[in-house]
């Protein structure tokens, strides 16, 4: 048997494209739940108001003391009296506020591409 060497060529390779191109969108969406709670606490608080009111106290220690006394200024006529106490640190207001926050957002890219 006769053995004879042979040649081995390599082909060179063309793509099938010239150029070319590529788009890509990507879409986000965030939500953001949220809850603001405000709370207002109230000093102590001793206060009167009226017409045709008097208002006396041996100890001048206020509307709340024992030997506090409202009467009459002048007996027979008409008169209004309102009376407000409140003890230190009840809650005087409450605001609570409950909200979803949503965002989106898009980003579309393109890339092109030649030989």
């Amino acid at each position: 048997m006769l053995v004879s060497p042979t040649a081995v060529k390599a082909e060179l390779v063309q793509p099938n494209f010239t150029q070319g191109s590529m788009n890509s969108t990507t879409t986000t969406t965030v939500d953001i739940e949220e809850t603001i709670t405000t709370t207002t606490y109230g000093a102590a608080l001793s206060k009167w108001s009226g017409d045709n009111i008097t208002h006396t106290s041996a100890s001048s220690g206020g509307i709340v003391d024992e030997d506090s006394i409202f009467t009459l200024t002048t007996p027979g006529s008409d008169f209004s009296l309102e009376v407000v106490t409140r003890a230190a640190s009840q809650i005087i207001e409450l605001i609570e506020v409950d909200r979803t926050i949503s965002q989106e957002s898009t980003t579309v890219s393109l890339s092109v591409f030649s030989q």
